[in-house]
């Protein structure tokens, strides 16, 4: 909380303090400020309590959003601020430039957070295609991640998350982690829904850090009950004999900290079939303990920064923040933004995405 109040300081400080207007304005939107900080402790309780109506929650949770929108406002501000200083104008040049840059601060943030509104409703279908050495037929994936269900990830959502899976026809669907954020017991028909996804092969889960935090064992439990299979530290088969590839799983890097449900990539391979590999890892950045028999890894937790441009302070932590990438000759990595968010309904070039991945033999070219 205390970060968000330092915030709240550098906003009043550094932009509303700044602005050219009346006192009575300044007031209003220091008040505005305050309404803010106390939705967002609100938020907090809310999430202890399961109960809390959807648009309750709802008004709690946008604070969040609004306030680091205008925080990066007001630091973009700042600097154009002193630049405009120190630009040899004349006084009336200045002061228009001034009052231009107040009013489209103020506009820019509020255009922002509408937006970031309207996008996180939203859910993208992503179509990625990657080639992998010695696979000897093509495969769907459809990769779901950081669903985050609690609060307003709630069962309509995931149903008709379902059905938009369900028509993509997949051979195999995986969850990579952060599905839930409450107690599983309040979250049981939500969970649920996700027995009623179909592939040719079955769908499979591995933990991701938030899962440690809301009762890591009776979310297996559960996830395990309604016929999905979790992966923990280990490996299953998929497709016809000789023709399909490894589908391996490991535990979240939080292990390491809790002591408790570790990731163990040794034992995850162990056993494995001589066919392509890949591994379902919550964190990209688990790929630094990748060296050699992964052929893919597929990942989430990042949400691709969620709101613009956190994604910068996200790549800080993470070697990979979304998409793609080659991490070595024979390694690559797919990061999924996430299917739902966490804290604020809001996105910001970050859309949430249900990733269709397919996998399919690499030509190789004859000289």
């Amino acid at each position: 909380m205390g970060v968000f109040v330092l915030l709240n300081i550098y906003i009043s400080k550094r932009l509303i303090a700044k602005l050219d207007i009346s006192d009575k304005l300044k007031r209003y939107l220091r008040i505005f400020l305050l309404i803010n900080i106390v939705g967002i402790l609100c938020y907090m309780l809310a999430r202890y309590y399961v109960n809390t109506p959807g648009w309750l929650y709802f008004l709690f949770s946008v604070p969040i959003g609004i306030l680091f929108l205008l925080f990066w406002s007001a630091v973009v501000y700042d600097i154009f601020r002193v630049i405009l200083s120190f630009t040899p104008i004349s006084p009336s040049r200045r002061k228009f430039f001034k009052k231009s840059l107040d009013f489209s601060s103020l506009a820019i943030a509020s255009t922002l957070s509408l937006k970031a509104m309207y996008e996180a409703k939203f859910v993208k279908i992503e179509k990625v295609d990657v080639d992998i050495k010695n696979l000897k037929e093509s495969y769907k994936i459809v990769q779901l991640s950081d669903l985050h269900i609690g609060g307003l990830i709630d069962r309509e959502f995931v149903k008709d998350m379902v059905t938009r899976v369900n028509a993509l026809a997949p051979d195999v669907v995986v969850i990579t982690g952060d599905l839930i954020d409450v107690d599983i017991l309040h979250a049981k028909e939500t969970v649920g829904e996700l027995a009623n996804l179909k592939s040719k092969y079955g769908t499979y889960f591995i933990v991701g850090n938030h899962e440690y935090f809301q009762g890591i064992e009776k979310i297996i439990m559960s996830v395990k009950a309604l016929g999905i299979r979790v992966l923990e530290n280990e490996n299953v088969y998929i497709g016809e004999v000789e023709n399909g590839f490894n589908l391996a799983g490991v535990y979240d890097l939080i292990g390491y900290r809790t002591k408790t449900y570790m990731p163990d990539l040794n034992k995850a391979l162990e056993g494995k079939k001589e066919s392509p590999t890949i591994l379902l890892a919550h964190q990209p950045k688990f790929i630094q303990e990748v060296y050699e028999g992964v052929d893919l890894m597929l990942s989430g937790h990042t949400h691709g920064g969620q709101l613009y441009p956190f994604k910068y302070l996200v790549a800080l932590q993470q070697p990979y923040v979304s998409g793609l990438h080659k991490h070595n000759e024979n390694l690559q990595i797919y990061v999924n933004k996430g299917t739902g968010f966490w804290g604020p309904p809001m996105r910001l070039a970050a859309s949430a995405e249900i990733t269709e991945i397919v996998i399919r033999p690499l030509k190789t070219t004859l000289n």
